[in-house]
């Protein structure tokens, strides 16, 4: 458990970083000219790593299904509407927005058991965990410093 955890957190960190050095990419070409830079390029990485560490097995896909494929397509809308993202909310609020819409969507296929997943009953803990983290983004897009600005008005009008 604690590697998943590991790893985890390392691709969250990777994912932030990839989506700040998108925007830079997409400030200076565009979306398109940016998804194919970056799936090129990690097709050209994972291709290369791939086969120094499997060798032919990369190329085992017997007993895939053909709709399995069509995850690259996923991937280029994954970049791009991302990228777009970023640009116009900023990274941190765009991120916090895709976090919480991978969580949902992730327990919305784990409840159905959809996808090949095996079916995990859904409850109210999961329902209130992911309102809270919404909230959180609420909280951390509009929120802002409104009770210190409030707080240093009372205390201006006050001297």
């Amino acid at each position: 458990m604690i590697i998943g955890i590991v790893l985890s957190i390392i691709a969250g960190s990777l994912v932030g970083l990839q989506n700040i050095f998108n925007s830079k990419v997409n400030e200076r070409t565009g979306s398109w000219t940016t998804t194919t830079i970056v799936l090129g390029m990690g097709f050209l990485a994972s291709f290369t790593i791939g086969f120094i560490i499997e060798g032919k097995q990369l190329f085992a896909l017997d007993n895939m299904q053909v709709w399995y494929w069509f995850s690259g397509l996923i991937g280029v809308g994954v970049v791009t509407c991302v990228t777009k993202g970023v640009r116009f909310l900023g990274p941190t609020y765009a991120i916090s927005i895709v976090l919480i819409s991978q969580l949902a969507f992730a327990l919305l296929l784990d409840s159905m058991g959809w996808m090949g997943l095996e079916k995990v009953p859904f409850t109210s803990k999961q329902l209130v965990g992911v309102l809270i983290l919404t909230g959180g983004i609420f909280l951390f897009k509009f929120g802002g410093n409104g009770a210190f600005v409030f707080a240093k008005k009372r205390t201006e009008q006050s001297e």
